[in-house]
């Protein structure tokens, strides 16, 4: 390809990208509709182990949702239908919750005492479910600061 017809390549691509991009929708301010919608239960992602991997599980949450239902639902392991599919989990069983916390970007999860030492995949299991579970908490993200 000669050196004059990659700019022009370039310049198509990239207005064929803005084209597609703005697919004739107007741009619109805040539109009023009503009250917001009810009865929409949220979804978390739940990671089991299943074949010396994390598998993702999508639960439905009946009541009121947070990371901390998340990490309750976690703790509690793969229902019937998910352990006869072969799903385990590393964490080890606790007789209390964990506290969970925010702060802007920050997310902490203390476990309860007497809890044993997380494995790597446990640690995994409890990280990647937290995360999810924030983004469905709070699906934009934080600014990070800068230290």
């Amino acid at each position: 390809m000669s050196r004059t017809r990659r700019p022009s390549r370039i310049a198509l691509l990239l207005t064929t990208a803005f084209l597609l991009s703005s697919c004739g929708i107007p741009e619109t301010g805040v539109v009023e509709a009503g009250e917001p919608a009810t009865g929409i239960r949220p979804t978390y992602v739940l990671y089991f182990v299943g074949e010396g991997t994390l598998l993702a599980v999508r639960r439905h949450v009946l009541g009121p949702g947070g990371i901390e239902t998340a990490v309750a639902m976690l703790f509690q392991g793969p229902n019937a239908q998910e352990r006869r599919m072969g799903m385990t989990t590393e964490l080890p069983s606790t007789r209390d919750a964990s506290t969970v916390r925010t702060d802007g970007g920050r997310l902490s999860i203390e476990l309860p005492d007497g809890t044993a030492p997380l494995t790597e995949t446990a640690l995994a299991q409890l990280i990647c479910t937290a995360a999810d579970a924030r983004l469905v908490e709070t699906p934009t993200p934080t600014p990070r600061r800068r230290m």
